[in-house]
């Protein structure tokens, strides 16, 4: 199947680039968000475009595309996955392979923020823009708001997420706002998942826009979630992030999406790459959380 790939993607990429809009404008769109059991299962793969190819002890775990490509194909073809979160990149070698049909896409927009740069803060939008993701007939864009309150960057930040929420939300398109309170730790931009941070992140994040009805929330799971997502009315959905106790983490999705405004899971690593490799078996203990 790799190899099959390979020679698809490359072919069209080089002797066909008007394939891309093609499969786009043939895709059979999502009818709804959420799945059959009223939540949604997103893939998250944008981690490469901000030079964050590490996954557990192996810093080049997600460098291999035609890897990771076939690892999202196992998870998209799974039953009770809704939908996929990534660059335009790996959106566009999906939409060639055409495993995008009846799913929900989210194009990721800012990615200018590389992991471990001095300049981490300072997430500009690199990605998507709104314009692109409704050409694409795709749901939404999100967008990463990391808010530190020691740095100057952090008001450029939180204007282009307003202006993005803003251009989204003026298409009917899903804004997805990912807030964390941050702070430079040993040159390092570290997020703070304490309760109160989280809270204040959401608080910050949900008033940014001059309409907030296609605004939908991508929070961490962390401590006193009761608490945390009683911050929003918006729609949230549930971050994985890196994962060391997998039963631990599964443990604390499946308790946070009981709660009103939890609206499904968006996670990528801990599912392409679970420890064990069943890339298969990852995705249906995911689902099943719904």
């Amino acid at each position: 199947m790799l190899s099959d790939n390979l020679s698809r993607i490359v072919s069209a990429r080089v002797g066909d680039p008007g394939a891309i809009a093609a499969a786009a404008a043939r895709r059979v769109k999502a009818t709804s968000l959420l799945g059959e059991h009223g939540k949604a299962m997103i893939i998250a793969a944008d981690h490469p475009a901000r030079g964050a190819n590490g996954v557990g002890g192996n810093p080049t775990a997600m460098a291999d595309r035609f890897e990771l490509l076939d690892r999202l194909c196992v998870a998209l073809e799974r039953p009770g996955v809704t939908g996929v979160l990534a660059t335009a990149d790996i959106l566009e070698d999906l939409l060639l392979l055409g495993v995008l049909d009846g799913k929900s896409v989210f194009g990721s927009m800012n990615r200018a923020g590389l992991a471990g740069s001095a300049f981490e803060i300072d997430d500009r939008f690199t990605g998507y823009d709104a314009e692109t993701i409704a050409a694409m007939v795709f749901d939404g864009g999100k967008m990463l708001t990391r808010i530190a309150l020691q740095d100057p960057a952090t008001p450029s930040v939180l204007m282009e997420t307003a202006r993005a929420v803003n251009e989204l939300n003026d298409r009917h398109l899903i804004a997805l706002v990912e807030p964390f309170l941050s702070a430079w730790q040993d040159g390092r931009i570290r997020n703070d998942l304490s309760p109160d941070a989280v809270i204040k992140s959401i608080s910050i994040a949900s008033g940014l826009g001059r309409r907030t009805a296609y605004t939908w929330l991508k929070l961490p799971v962390v401590a006193e979630m009761e608490r945390v997502l009683a911050s929003s009315t918006m729609p949230a959905l549930l971050l994985g992030g890196e994962v060391t106790d997998p039963e631990a983490a599964f443990a604390s999705w499946g308790k946070a999406l009981k709660l009103p405004t939890a609206q499904g899971l968006v996670v990528g690593r801990s599912l392409l790459y679970p420890a064990g490799g069943d890339v298969a078996g990852a995705v249906d203990k995911a689902v099943s959380l719904l």
